[in-house]
């Protein structure tokens, strides 16, 4: 009986924990495959795998590291296993194929979310944990298993290209990765001419 008074508060506390970082889960689930539904059925794998394993978490250590790595790991293996498979996104098709009015000064989030999904993985993964999910270089490291200067690189490059991509053919491309500098100049051969 000692044990299970013991083991309630962990559990509830456990919970409480569990609650509070789903908002966090899903938008990094959202920014890795760039879908609605997936990055939803990644965060509830993710949760459902935390809870499963709730006793192999030490309390004190650091919980939101913890769940990214559960849903990092979830997304790579779904990706695997879907490797094969193409998915039909009704919201990336509408929007290759509604041409948008030309933006001059403002930046639209569904600019951003189509310009992440264009990085390497790579950068992309780092952009979201540290820049919108608020990690630090070192939790940054401990999700993904790289060294911190590796985040700091894939960070750094990957800030680069997302503005890069967002800001268009005529900024300056010298820092950019040579994928992605290549990419710009076939995109930028296929347009028209301004003013004609």
């Amino acid at each position: 009986m000692t044990e299970s008074k013991t083991r309630a508060p962990v559990a509830t506390d456990f919970r409480k924990e569990i609650i509070a970082i789903v908002p966090s889960l899903r938008a990094f689930a959202r920014g890795l495959c760039g879908n609605r539904e997936l990055a939803d059925d990644l965060a509830q794998d993710a949760v459902m795998k935390a809870w499963a394993a709730h006793e192999s978490y030490t309390p004190g250590t650091n919980f939101r590291a913890w769940m990214f790595m559960i849903l990092r790991n979830q997304f790579y293996t779904t990706m695997r296993k879907n490797s094969r498979m193409t998915s039909w996104d009704p919201e990336a098709a509408e929007r290759l194929l509604v041409e948008a009015a030309p933006q001059q000064h403002h930046i639209h989030m569904s600019d951003v979310e189509q310009a992440l999904q264009k990085l390497p993985a790579e950068q992309r993964e780092m952009l979201l944990i540290v820049g919108a999910g608020g990690a630090s270089y070192e939790e940054a490291a401990q999700i993904t298993g790289c060294a911190i200067g590796t985040v700091k690189s894939r960070l750094a490059r990957g800030r680069v290209a997302l503005a890069a991509l967002i800001n268009g053919p005529d900024d300056d491309v010298a820092d950019m990765p040579p994928k992605l500098k290549k990419s710009r100049e076939v995109r930028t051969r296929s347009q028209p001419p301004a003013g004609g």
